[in-house]
């Protein structure tokens, strides 16, 4: 029994042949001589077992094998294409369930603006965001987040990146401190009591480096995992918090708390959104990050912004 061709380009010929049924014009449609489609043809019969096109003065006939050929070789050519060119993405018909990582200051700013353009260009897709714990990527591998936006100095394997810009670590603390008077020195920063974020992104791993360079540490009394719980704490204890510039100025300006420059040398902060390879060809994917990314920039109290003044 003959086999049918397993070769894609076969197949196209024989459907434009079997449309056309005429070699000049089939030859035209796919970009071919004459000579290499009639070479074509010869190997169809020939796989096929039957002469498929019949020449009967100046026309070809299609044979009845041929005829009952037409509707079923369109469909397996569709569905061919559909599988190798991968599914289309309309935003506007897509039901899928986004997810993000990222600190509560984050969510509090961002997220409205997010949710707006989502609505508009997807009303149909849903948005859950996470609180990001730093330095567990399997959020991206194993556990569905689509993007974090974090501190990160190198990506780890199999994740893309986009930077968003940079920062630097500076001290807030309450107008009223002991300290808010005057000019910040190691020795004030040492001995002071401290407050420190833990969600979000691992800003004070590179502060904790830092001293211990030099021999130093400082003394924390209070982690919390939200922007907003230590900024109250804040307002009324004798804690410094260690934050990125762009932050301490948004917060200082909302609240009776001051900021001041580090008195040692501490790394910039680095800002990334990231995802993980599997899903760097995904066309919702490469939506959503884009739309993720245009927010971000957009966002007045964001680092990409601060970085532009």
């Amino acid at each position: 029994m003959p086999q049918p061709s397993n070769n894609l380009n076969l197949l196209r010929s024989l459907d434009v042949l079997l449309e056309t049924r005429n070699l000049t014009t089939a030859a035209e449609i796919l970009g071919l001589t004459q000579s290499a489609l009639s070479r074509q043809l010869a190997q169809l019969r020939l796989e096929y077992g039957d002469p498929l096109l019949v020449r009967e003065g100046q026309r070809f006939l299609l044979t009845q094998r041929a005829q009952a050929m037409r509707g079923p070789l369109k469909a397996v050519l569709a569905a061919l294409h559909s599988v190798l060119d991968g599914p289309g993405f309309e935003p506007a018909t897509c039901t899928r369930t986004f997810a993000i990582a990222g600190s509560d200051y984050l969510a509090d700013h961002m997220l409205p603006a997010l949710v707006q353009a989502m609505c508009a260009q997807a009303p149909a897709a849903s948005l859950n965001f996470r609180l990001w714990e730093p330095g567990y990527y399997r959020l991206l591998s194993d556990e569905g987040v689509d993007l974090v936006a974090t501190i990160a100095d190198l990506l780890p394997e199999n994740l893309h990146g986009r930077a968003m810009g940079e920062d630097r670590a500076v001290c807030l603390m309450r107008a009223s401190h002991p300290l808010a008077q005057q000019p910040l020195t190691l020795d004030d920063y040492v001995h002071a009591t401290h407050l420190r974020i833990s969600g979000g992104s691992d800003r004070d791993g590179v502060i904790e480096q830092a001293l211990a360079r030099l021999g130093l540490r400082r003394d924390v009394r209070l982690t919390v995992p939200f922007f907003s719980a230590a900024l109250r704490v804040a307002c009324n204890q004798d804690l410094l918090l260690t934050v990125p510039e762009h932050m301490a100025i948004q917060f200082a300006a909302a609240t009776p708390l001051v900021w001041k420059p580090l008195p040692f040398e501490v790394p910039a902060y680095r800002y990334w959104l990231l995802w993980h390879v599997r899903n760097h060809h995904d066309p919702a994917h490469q939506w959503f990050r884009q739309l993720m990314f245009d927010v971000l920039n957009r966002f007045e109290h964001g680092v990409t912004h601060f970085n532009a003044h």
